[in-house]
């Protein structure tokens, strides 16, 4: 078996290879005159290009393991990337960013308004003067459901192979529940001589507009800029990045 902790092969796999958004972060941190808060890092799929392009970038999760994971990266790359565990609705890092980040619908895992209303604090607080906060939400449901509040076709499953042993995540379905996205997912581990391992995973993506997150943007004290968008690809939906300033 490999090395690496299933949470991290898990993640990586699943997230490590998206890169539509890689263009617009990189367009934000080139103009950003300061360091960079990546909020939701994970094993540093934006903090480590970000990084590379020789910004100085502090990545942020709650995950041990992908810190773990993303901090031995760094460090065989020589790149500059401080790795914080902290739940992002309750950070004090102490220091100040000239741009944060929430890339990958992070901020629809923070448990309702009440989570985003202590993020959105949280991140304020963390902003240089004239600073810019970028949360990426997954396009409305409707580029994801049929008329019936199901995925109308699975996307192919994402499949890797370690140490000879294959880690496939089968995209099972998508289910509208109303305040929520129900997402699943049958991963499987299959090794030579022995039975496969397979367990369902399922996370619950928050519904969120674009008007929704801004409206509470302003009333965290944050002024409301212009959106940017990420476009969608056969193996994901877009996103809106929702602009706050500082």
């Amino acid at each position: 078996m490999s090395a690496l902790p299933p949470a991290v092969i898990w993640h990586d796999l699943e997230c490590g290879s998206y890169t539509a958004d890689l263009s617009l972060w990189r367009e934000l941190a080139d103009d950003a005159p300061g360091p960079l808060l990546d909020v939701g890092a994970g094993t540093g799929r934006v903090a480590l290009d970000l990084a590379a392009r020789g910004h100085d970038v502090v990545a942020l999760d709650a995950d041990d393991e992908l810190l773990a994971a993303l901090h031995t990266r760094a460090r065989a790359a020589g790149a500059s990337v401080e790795a914080v565990r902290a739940d992002a609705r309750e950070m004090a890092l102490g220091r100040s960013f000239a741009l944060i980040l929430v890339p990958m619908q992070t901020v629809q895992l923070l448990g309702g308004a009440p989570g985003r209303a202590a993020f959105l604090a949280c991140a304020r607080a963390h902003l240089s003067p004239g600073g810019l906060l970028a949360i990426a939400i997954a396009d409305g449901r409707e580029a994801i459901l049929d008329e019936d509040g199901v995925v109308p076709e699975a996307p192919r499953p994402d499949v890797c192979e370690l140490d000879g042993v294959v880690y496939t995540s089968h995209p099972l379905a998508v289910v509208d529940e109303g305040p929520a996205v129900r997402i699943e997912r049958l991963r499987e581990i299959a090794a030579p001589g022995r039975r496969a391992v397979v367990e369902r995973d399922v996370i619950r993506l928050e519904s969120l507009s674009a008007a929704t997150l801004e409206q509470e943007g302003r009333m965290a004290g944050l002024a409301v800029r212009e959106r940017r968008a990420v476009p969608e690809t056969d193996e994901h939906v877009g996103s809106t990045v929702v602009m706050l300033g500082g």
